[in-house]
């Protein structure tokens, strides 16, 4: 997916159980689609500061979602109870779907966990990449392109940099 395409919608089960749409999302003045996982050393070190981001801009109607597309045959700690757990662990206050046929990532173009996708309000997509500088100790954390980006996107600005490649695991795909 390219910078300015538009967000095809879909469905996907929820950790809750239930099928969450994008289209119960359409009023959000944005939209985060995070793909993460569970078992790589860079998405379990970047969970604490999603749940961070999705709290912050709660109130500026920043909607939010995390899909897991990773084959939990390869990688049991991505199966769906594995997934449930984490919700419980980090508190996760967004809905953090599982894409069992991957059809969604691959929809999105997402090679790494994590990688974000923002859309602005009319769903294009405005930024895909990292996160921040700095997975590995929050603290050193120097330039915040999510968060930016995020910014950026519910003033309807336009961003400076769309792309910032993400740094973390290889999708683990299907054979």
């Amino acid at each position: 997916m390219d910078i300015g395409d538009n967000l095809k919608h879909f469905e996907l089960k929820s950790t809750t159980g239930q099928t969450v749409s994008t289209y119960h999302l359409s009023d959000k003045s944005a939209l985060l689609i995070v793909v993460t996982c569970n078992h790589c050393p860079t998405a379990q070190a970047y969970w604490p500061r999603i749940v961070s981001l999705a709290k912050q801009y709660e109130e500026d109607n920043l909607g939010v979602l995390a899909i897991n597309g990773n084959d939990a045959s390869q990688k049991p700690m991505d199966s769906f109870p594995e997934m449930q757990r984490l919700v419980s662990q980090y508190h996760v206050p967004f809905p953090y779907l599982r894409d069992e046929s991957q059809e969604i990532i691959k929809q999105l173009g997402a090679e790494r966990t994590p990688e974000v996708f923002l859309f602005n309000a009319r769903r294009e997509l405005v930024y895909r990449g990292a996160i921040d500088d700095a997975w590995e100790n929050e603290a050193t954390v120097m330039r915040v392109y999510l968060e930016d980006a995020i910014e950026f996107a519910l003033d309807g600005l336009e961003i400076d940099y769309p792309e910032i490649p993400s740094v973390g695991c290889s999708i683990k795909w299907k054979s």
